[in-house]
């Protein structure tokens, strides 16, 4: 009876607490929106404020929801392992988390527009966009003669409440499936729909390969469907796949031609990859076999490449008698790393891969001439070591109308090696070095991460992430280059209830639809990037005076390429000074003006092309600086005769990435090509962690952008070359503020320099 009366008293408890913050979030609500009408009589922009109460009304509706059913989010909770053991705590105390976080948020909306209708804050206005009125111009989307940046998120409910303030993404999905036979016709239902769809809004389509059509198995034969754990469930190389596809495109693409909700593009595949590789651990992920109709492909494609058998035999180190009678064993062994059969095999799988997606963007073409294409490219299949999975991150970067991806960032770490924790409070070298890759094939190409995974991801989840760490993540990524994203993810229904979806996957529990401060902070960012909006673009429209040279021959041939390439890249990222990358291609499609200085690091592997091109560079005056290491062979590694030669540019040979960083900056120095401003960072790390953006706007005027992504505080010491004095007014809440600023882990510090 004591426990039974102790239980009853403990649920009375819960639940009068449970009503005191919610009346008390209502009450703030309020408090809000009558601070919101006197910032409105006064002209004041209260996007921000209207965002905020919609935030906190969707999340007190969450709330609830979470409270009456608490046996489902313990078993969602259950089903994601580092939250298995505490799953019916966490589901207990969701609601009321979710209150509380409700409260922070609001208390701090009122606060700043205390600070604003007070006159001791300011704000610009920013725009409340019309997705429908937006369009793409070359590297940006633009929307009332205005450059924008946009966010919404994958599977969020089509409902007015929630598309007003987070987002209104358009789009439409199609897949194989959609053919209901050999002839190509097109599912009656389907077909509707998409004739009776209006122009809509902004979007993008999602070109599904996951399912195959019930009749291909029967029309094509029992070999085209392979491979079904991975989101290309057939083979490519199958003639039944370019006839399938060809049927769908043409049955689909006329009714989306020139309609808004195709403006983003044709998504040609979600996250490709392409594994063929064994001997691996046992997490390798979705590698697998080819077909007998890909490896008919490999042999004229080493027919091609090598011209005789004899060739072929001497690298290989074989005797076939022709290439009719090459074999390979596929998946190949990951121990023939750096054999000429590797680099064969690997480059290969890129090419028929890229061709591929080559032959769907023509097919597209056909039907919408105007059409643009992307690929949803997991960027760590460039950024990591791995070069057996098909994916040439340039050749599809340069392929695509939009440069896609779903680049992603970590901020905890529930298993597998994590080296970034030892210094950075998140990881960032696929976002950064990614995205400074990919802007460097494609200047001139607007950025649409379709799946962001900044804030959860199976790996990386935390219930009380910290709302600045969406804060830093998101103004990082967009001031490296993304455009528009649609993040990771809304997993309710409109009533607050699981989604269907999300109740198969295990990325619900945890995940920012349980986090208001975190949501709403990730609004707030979008507001000040767009009331901010030509400053951004001039931040990626930057010139990257240094650029690192990669070789797709040393990074398939070398076990850890991408690594050392990356050693390089961080050393010189916390510096100020815009990073590129070149390549055999860039150096010759691009104008070589765009930069100053080739970096050349541990890239032992060349191919005579890349040689030659890196040489006429060199011809025409440029600066290489590279270390003792590189150039010394061919892609098959054979050594090479002859070296690099200064011709008519500077060749300079040093020992290691700290020389290189350190000519690299002294001859921008001699060349005045470093900002006027000085920053210097302290921390108790020994290493930087600040990353660093700086323009000049006016003769004395600047904009410096700098986002702490180290896992300490940073001092920092703002001074300008000429010693002038000047002051610093932060471009958020217009108020003059400290030049020697202490910023805690995650913070951006966003300034307008100004000359006194």
């Amino acid at each position: 009876m004591k426990k039974i009366i102790l239980l009853a008293f403990v649920f009375i408890t819960i639940q009068f607490y449970s009503q005191s913050l919610e009346k008390t979030a209502f009450s703030k609500i309020k408090t809000l929106k009558e601070l919101v009408k006197k910032a409105k009589n006064k002209k004041i922009d209260v996007l921000k404020e209207e965002t905020t109460i919609r935030t906190a009304e969707i999340f007190l509706k969450y709330a609830n929801w979470d409270e009456k059913n608490i046996d489902a989010n313990t078993t969602v909770f259950k089903a994601f392992s580092p939250f298995k053991k505490d799953a019916e705590k966490y589901a207990n105390e969701l609601a009321n988390f979710e209150r509380e976080d409700v409260i922070k948020m609001l208390e701090k909306a009122i606060k700043d527009i205390t600070l604003i209708n007070t006159g001791k804050a300011f704000r610009k206005k920013s725009p409340k966009v019309n997705w429908a009125k937006v369009s793409v111009e070359n590297d940006q989307l633009t929307y009332q003669n205005k450059p924008v940046f946009l966010a919404d998120y994958t599977w969020k409910p089509n409902v007015k409440k929630l598309e007003d303030y987070h987002g209104s993404l358009d789009g439409f999905f199609v897949s194989p499936t959609h053919l209901t036979d050999e002839k190509g016709t097109l599912n009656p239902r389907l077909e509707q729909q998409l004739a009776s769809k209006p122009s809509g809004n902004l979007g993008f389509i999602f070109l599904h390969h996951k399912n195959t059509p019930s009749w291909a198995k029967s029309v094509y034969g029992p070999e085209f469907i392979m491979r079904e754990d991975t989101y290309t469930a057939y083979d490519i190389d199958h003639p039944g796949a370019h006839d399938m596809q060809e049927k769908l495109l043409k049955a689909v693409v006329p009714y989306m031609a020139g309609k808004k909700y195709s403006q983003l593009g044709y998504m040609l595949c979600n996250e490709p990859h392409f594994f063929t590789q064994k001997n691996v651990d046992k997490k390798a992920w979705a590698s697998g076999p080819v077909s007998k109709y890909t490896i008919e492909k490999f042999k004229t494609w080493l027919q091609n490449k090598h011209k005789n058998i004899t060739n072929l035999n001497q690298l290989w180190q074989t005797n076939y008698t022709s290439f009719e009678n090459v074999s390979i064993e596929i998946p190949i062994d990951v121990k023939l790393r750096g054999s000429a059969k590797w680099y064969d095999w690997s480059l290969f799988n890129m090419d028929r891969v890229t061709n591929w997606f080559s032959f769907l963007k023509s097919e597209i073409h056909k039907h919408d001439t105007n059409a643009k294409v992307h690929l949803k490219i997991m960027p760590n299949l460039w950024t990591n070591n791995k070069r057996v999975h098909g994916i040439d991150l340039e050749a599809l970067t340069d392929l695509s109308g939009i440069i896609g991806n779903d680049a992603e960032s970590s901020h905890k770490a529930f298993w597998g090696k994590h080296e970034w924790k030892e210094y950075y409070n998140f990881e960032w070298r696929e976002l950064c070095m990614g995205y400074d890759f990919m802007k460097s094939v494609s200047p001139n190409k607007i950025n649409f991460n379709s799946e962001l995974h900044y804030l959860s991801t199976n790996k990386s989840r935390d219930l009380y992430l910290d709302p600045a760490y969406a804060r830093a993540s998101f103004w990082l990524a967009y001031t490296y280059g993304m455009t528009a994203s649609q993040i990771w993810y809304w997993p309710r229904n409109a009533d607050g209830s699981i989604s269907k979806k999300a109740k198969k996957d295990k990325g619900y529990a945890g995940s920012n639809i349980h986090q208001p401060r975190v949501t709403n902070e990730v609004a707030m960012t979008l507001i000040d990037l767009n009331s901010n909006a030509e400053t951004i673009m001039a931040f990626q429209r930057q010139r990257k005076p240094l650029r690192v040279f990669y070789s797709k021959a040393s990074a398939i041939n070398k076990t850890k390429h991408m690594d050392d390439i990356f050693e390089l890249y961080e050393k010189l990222h916390f510096e100020g000074t815009p990073i590129g990358f070149v390549t055999q291609n860039i150096i010759k499609k691009q104008d070589n003006n765009n930069w100053d200085i080739v970096l050349i690091q541990k890239t032992p592997y060349v191919t005579k092309n890349e040689f030659n091109v890196v040489q006429t560079y060199l011809d025409n005056g440029g600066t290489v600086l590279i270390d003792k290491n590189s150039f010394k062979k061919n892609e098959y590694g054979i050594p090479y005769t002859t070296t690099l030669t200064s011709s008519k540019g500077k060749l300079i040979l040093l020992n290691s990435s700290d020389e290189i960083k350190e000519k690299a900056m002294n001859l921008l120095e001699e060349r005045n090509l470093l900002s006027e401003v000085v920053l210097k960072e302290k921390n108790n790390l020994g290493v930087k962690g600040c990353a660093w953006k700086i323009i000049k706007t006016e003769k004395d005027k600047h904009i410096l952008s700098v986002v702490n992504i180290g896992k300490n505080n940073a001092q920092l010491d703002i001074s300008l070359k000429n010693g002038n004095n000047f002051i610093c007014k932060n471009l958020i809440t217009g108020v003059e503020v400290s030049a020697n600023p202490e910023l805690k882990p995650n913070e951006v510090y966003f300034v307008e320099i100004i000359k006194k």
